[in-house]
């Protein structure tokens, strides 16, 4: 049986896109090595996912122009899966198939006189990945004097294009910068002003969902049938976060948390548009794959400016009724210290 053509295994995709993911910080937050465990599993859940069963995961299905969705194993009518194929090299990418030489450039006039796919209508991460890979496994064949790549030189060849991937994604923009803050004020009363109006943004913006994006995404990768129900949750999820965010940039922040606050704004508008990218899931899991990729590091920064904040209040000796809007806002700096997994929950 010949090898699959060229095409990286999903454990090694997953593999590398694991490697370096989790900068787990010491002390306090030891406990979050857990949640990195969660997400690790995730991250594998999806590279190996196959909806259909035809013996290709979601991902690379794309590859090879068979819909996530197709209805059928044998997309290519060969009488076997479509996974048997690829192993028995009867087909392959089609946009490798009669193209000799790697392109002079990535111009979308380029891609398609190489009979490249052309770009979806929703521009999908897999779809990049794909057109990515294929461009520098015909630059490495050309380099390599026309000869097949070894598994070894393939797996270099898929590193390097998901490396590039994901450092695009990567190179998002913060949401605010200083300049977008009002800074006013300082001491005991601007601080209690604050926390009080922050806890009541956190109040005012919550989800219906009852569990952690990460758990509901568990659902809708374990789901046998309608994952609906999971990822419209998710994506609840993700717009209380973006809406805590907005809420945050538009309030007067005391000059002894500008900094802090800052942090906390972009990493919860971060955190809720890495949780929007799970809910590609079922259409583009290169996106999902990603987005588990850096959830860890947005969610660690996240904890990282609560613990700021929580010092500053506990410096300052400043505490708050309970069931106090403000309270509600120390009460989650303060898991921040003890049990930074909560800050994973469907509330920031």
């Amino acid at each position: 049986m010949k090898r699959q053509w060229g095409i990286i295994s999903a454990s090694m995709l997953a593999a590398l896109l694991i490697g370096g993911a989790y900068l787990l910080a010491a002390g306090a937050f030891a406990p979050r090595q857990a949640g990195a465990t969660d997400t690790t599993a995730l991250l594998q859940a999806v590279a190996t996912r196959d909806s259909n069963g035809d013996g290709l995961p979601d991902w690379e299905k794309v590859l090879y122009g068979i819909p996530i969705n197709a209805t059928t194993t044998d997309y290519f009518h060969l009488g076997m899966t479509d996974g048997e194929a690829v192993a028995r090299g009867l087909i392959v990418p089609k946009a490798v198939v009669n193209i000799p030489t790697p392109p002079a450039a990535t111009s979308s006039e380029t891609l398609a006189a190489l009979g490249l796919p052309s770009p979806s209508p929703s521009g999908t991460l897999t779809s990049a990945f794909a057109k990515n890979f294929f461009l520098l496994y015909l630059t490495a064949k050309q380099a390599n004097g026309g000869a097949a790549l070894s598994q070894t030189q393939e797996e270099a060849v898929a590193q390097q294009a998901l490396t590039q991937l994901s450092q695009a994604v990567s190179a998002v923009p913060n949401f605010k910068s200083a300049q977008d803050l009002t800074v006013s004020g300082s001491g005991p009363s601007a601080l209690k002003t604050f926390a009080n109006a922050v806890g009541t943004i956190f109040l005012k913006n919550t989800s219906t969902a009852t569990t952690s994006e990460l758990t509901y995404l568990k659902e809708a990768l374990n789901s046998s049938g309608d994952d609906t129900y999971a990822l419209t949750q998710i994506a609840s999820i993700s717009k209380t976060y973006q809406d805590v965010a907005a809420g945050l940039a538009a309030l007067p922040v005391p000059q002894e948390l500008a900094s802090a606050d800052l942090a906390l704004i972009n990493a919860t508008e971060r955190i809720g548009e890495i949780t929007s990218d799970f809910t590609n899931v079922d259409t583009d899991p290169l996106t999902t794959m990603i987005a588990l990729q850096q959830y860890p590091q947005a969610v660690l920064d996240f904890s990282h400016a609560l613990l700021s904040i929580h010092t500053t209040y506990v410096d300052a000796g400043i505490t708050f009724p309970a069931n106090s809007p403000a309270a509600s806002f120390v009460n989650l700096v303060s898991n921040a210290t003890t049990t930074p997994q909560q800050t994973q929950s469907t509330t920031p």
